[in-house]
């Protein structure tokens, strides 16, 4: 078992899990929420098991499994003045944005679906499946982890 689990959501038109597969490792850039950003910066950790989901397609869910290989570095995209994740107040010296760095782990043989989450009791608790939770960055507990594993 990894350190810590975690969910990472992604739209896969902007960036899939057969994305991350092609590129084996892939920074997680572009976040622009300080909550998530204080995840990837103060508690991300090499090797922490990451739950990769799919948002804003059908199905919605959890499409498979990555891990994180390194820990957070300031996020490339706040320098770049052409990327919409541009920061004026970043600078090298003061990064505002940190992202980690990905792996691929596997891909599900399925996607397990945000409805099968909401109607497994055992996930009754997990942010996600929350109202009002749309964070892209969320912890999972072991047992949502093993759960969810079991469920595939």
């Amino acid at each position: 078992m990894a350190k810590n689990t975690w969910l990472m959501k992604s739209e896969p038109d902007a960036f899939s899990i057969d994305d991350l597969k092609k590129q084996k490792t892939s920074l997680w850039d572009g976040v622009r929420n300080y909550q998530a950003r204080n995840f990837m910066m103060n508690d991300m950790k090499k090797g922490d098991a990451i739950l990769f989901y799919h948002s804003r397609v059908d199905p919605i869910g959890i499409a498979g499994i990555a891990k994180v290989t390194k820990t957070a570095v300031p996020d490339p995209t706040q320098f770049n003045k052409k990327s919409k994740y541009f920061e004026k107040r970043a600078t090298k010296e003061k990064p505002v944005w940190y992202c980690v760095e990905v792996g691929f782990v596997r891909k599900f043989k399925r996607t397990i679906t945000l409805q099968e989450l909401k109607e497994n009791p055992k996930l009754s608790n997990m942010r996600v499946i929350q109202k009002g939770q749309r964070l892209s960055i969320q912890p999972v507990t072991e047992s949502e982890y093993k759960t969810i594993l079991g469920m595939e």
